[in-house]
């Protein structure tokens, strides 16, 4: 039902289902039939492209972001050619589009990465590091025990130290050797001065032998390797903080007394770490609501909505407030409905939805705004 007459793909299948239903006058998001039964509508006299036109124009009429960048560059021209030419759609015509996109999204069963790199990424943490290591040279094209592979694997901050110890042509050479995004979190964390030091030295990277790309590969890979083995990756502050976000927040505030007592260092940095429900309006940013609300589960806000407690009134306005108008008033009617949930419900749904953010943040989906002083 895309450009190209295939469905067209959503990053949450079951969100779009039940947005779309909603606007189409569906009762519930489990039926599959709407209010009224007339007849379905003929949809045969509208192209593939006509139809996704409907489904998307739809989807950003709920607030739901559509993948429509990985999309063919001439299906984009297309579907944005159709969207400024389709004027009015009637009712009838649009349910029926509506029922043949649903009927589509009901049979997929799973969704599958495209890729070696989106299996990876899928599978991130989940694998040993020497499993990764081969994967990842296999993705690249190299040999497994190729230097840049170590590289690629070497963390940001690392990175950067090498970065700063060598010249504008070594740093340009590693930075083209990564892989894009690592290349982009690399020049996001450097100064400004010195992120454009290097961009400018790309330029001068065009006529570099292959045989002195090789070589400082090789040096940098022997840098790195001279590093001791650590048995964690991550610093103990930031480990500890993790442990506390999972925690309630009783035990998280004694904690914290209690080791800012003995080791006020080591608690500044779990401090840092720390991501709670009742930080989410000064760390995130407003469009990057949408994204946290696609995997936030209503029945969690719901809970938090109908504790009602005076902390969680911003943070819960904050999200309501930058989603679709139609879900926000949806989820203030349902849980006003509800009873005030027990206290250890009430502080699982804050923990699952601060989780989510913490995991779209680690994963690049949103960036987390820093942590007022």
């Amino acid at each position: 039902m895309s450009a190209t007459d295939k469905p067209l793909a959503v990053p949450d299948a079951a969100q779009a289902v039940s947005a779309i239903r909603e606007a189409a006058g569906y009762k519930t998001p489990g039926l599959s039939k709407p209010r009224s039964t007339p007849p379905r509508a003929r949809t045969d006299h509208l192209t593939g492209a006509q139809k996704a036109a409907i489904i998307v124009r739809l989807l950003l009429a709920e607030g739901l972001d559509t993948p429509i960048a990985a999309l063919p560059a001439d299906a984009q021209a297309q579907l944005t050619q159709t969207l400024g030419s389709m004027g009015l759609v009637d009712r009838a015509t649009m349910c029926a589009v509506v029922d043949e996109f649903v009927e589509t999204l009901d049979q997929v069963g799973l969704s599958f990465p495209d890729g070696l790199d989106a299996a990876l990424s899928l599978l991130d943490g989940r694998l040993d590091a020497r499993a990764t290591q081969l994967l990842r040279a296999l993705s690249r094209g190299n040999a497994p025990d190729d230097p840049w592979t170590a590289i690629e694997n070497t963390g940001t901050e690392d990175l950067l130290k090498l970065i700063a110890q060598e010249s504008r042509t070594v740093g340009a050479v590693l930075l083209s050797k990564l892989s894009t995004d690592k290349a982009a979190r690399v020049l996001m964390a450097l100064p400004g001065d010195q992120a454009q030091s290097l961009a400018l030295a790309i330029a001068r990277t065009e006529d570099i032998a292959p045989e002195t790309v090789a070589r400082i590969g090789a040096t940098l890979a022997e840098q790195i390797s001279d590093k001791p083995r650590r048995a964690f990756a991550v610093p103990p502050s930031k480990r500890m903080g993790e442990i506390l976000n999972a925690s309630s927040a009783s035990l998280r505030d004694q904690m914290l007394r209690d080791l800012e007592t003995a080791d006020q260092g080591y608690a500044a940095g779990i401090r840092k770490s720390i991501f709670t429900f009742q930080d989410i309006p000064a760390r995130i940013s407003a469009r990057d609501v949408p994204a946290v609300m696609r995997e936030v589960a209503g029945e969690d806000m719901m809970q938090i909505l109908a504790a009602q407690q005076p902390g969680d009134s911003e943070s819960c306005e904050f999200l309501l407030g930058n989603m679709s108008k139609r879900m926000a008033d949806t989820l203030r009617e349902d849980a006003a409905a509800l009873p005030a949930p027990a206290s250890d419900t009430y502080e699982a749904a804050q923990a699952r939805i601060s989780g989510i953010v913490r995991r779209l943040a680690d994963d690049g989906a949103i960036t987390l705004l820093e942590a007022p002083e």
